[in-house]
């Protein structure tokens, strides 16, 4: 029996100045499914569109043409206040910039608790207070930071925070737009680690935008590899790393440092130019193996 999928991106675009003579395809008719459970990672250089993908899911914007599915609902069908205040408690961001997310002028017990209150999911003053401080706990921090101010801590405890205030509502679906990249590397795998195992503690379903190739492989069952505003190639992590099939992807992979002196010295780096059929609008994803798609 198939799954059905949590989240369904159905031709996706997204176009800026659109008519115009400097109008940019920042998404281009993009598809496809992430399962419940699962973490799909999204990766391509940057201005590929990974970043507009994720902020259209949470309908940061408002796509030029296609659909957002989620679990079963069309964006299209959410013109309540109580269908959108629905969806919004059901799907929520970790943004990239753990400095730029937080409001400065807010407490963290407030920062945290503010989803609590707009979705009435607490009663009262002590049960809001207790549940700000379980969630502090659950991300690596504890009570006496709630009555600080975000200046007050690093950059990886900020993004401990933004993953707090995300899982305060109880999501089922969580956009990370690269939390990862603005942290330290020593701080970046504790963020991994514990997102991690909030997935499991929670029975969360992740969309993982990131640049680091390493990172995505690790993290993700299933990864979408993005070039131009167009996904070129989605395959389990480890298919696409071993086996990979769209020459964007071959060229990616081949610029990833090793640590092996003898396998740097023989590196060969694939350079990738597309040619004029890449932007034939008739190309679409097919399945050249079970579960492997390839823009062609």
């Amino acid at each position: 029996m198939s799954i059905e999928p949590l989240v369904q991106i159905k031709n996706l675009k997204q176009y800026y100045n659109e008519g115009s003579p400097n109008e940019v395809k920042a998404v281009d008719d993009v598809s496809f499914d992430i399962l419940p459970g699962e973490t799909f990672g999204l990766v391509g250089e940057s201005g590929s569109g990974k970043s507009t993908i994720g902020r259209a899911i949470v309908n940061l914007f408002s796509p030029t043409a296609g659909d957002i599915i989620f679990e079963g609902e069309s964006a299209k069908e959410r013109q309540t206040r109580q269908s959108r205040l629905a969806f919004n408690k059901e799907v929520q961001m970790i943004f990239q910039d753990p400095y730029a997310s937080l409001n400065p002028r807010m407490k963290v017990n407030d920062i945290i608790a503010e989803g609590l209150e707009v979705h009435q999911l607490v009663r009262n003053a002590k049960e809001r207070q207790e549940r700000v401080y379980e969630l502090l706990e659950s991300v690596g921090l504890n009570k006496d930071h709630a009555t600080r101010y975000p200046y007050e801590f690093s950059g990886g405890q900020r993004q401990r925070i933004g993953i707090a205030r995300a899982l305060a509502v109880e999501p089922k679906f969580i956009v990370c737009d690269e939390p990862i990249s603005a942290l330290d590397v020593s701080i970046q795998s504790q963020i991994i680690n514990l997102l991690d195992e909030l997935q499991v503690k929670h029975n969360l379903t992740y969309l993982f935008i990131a640049h680091d190739l390493s990172m995505v492989k690790y993290f993700s069952d299933r990864i979408g590899m993005m070039y131009q505003g167009k996904i070129v190639e989605i395959a389990d992590a480890d298919d696409l790393y071993n086996s990979p099939k769209h020459p964007y992807t071959k060229s990616l992979l081949s610029a990833i440092p090793l640590p092996d002196p003898d396998y740097e010295k023989q590196r060969q780096r694939i350079i990738y130019k597309p040619d004029e059929s890449f932007y034939d609008t008739g190309n679409k994803l097919v399945e050249v193996d079970p579960g492997h798609w390839v823009y062609k």
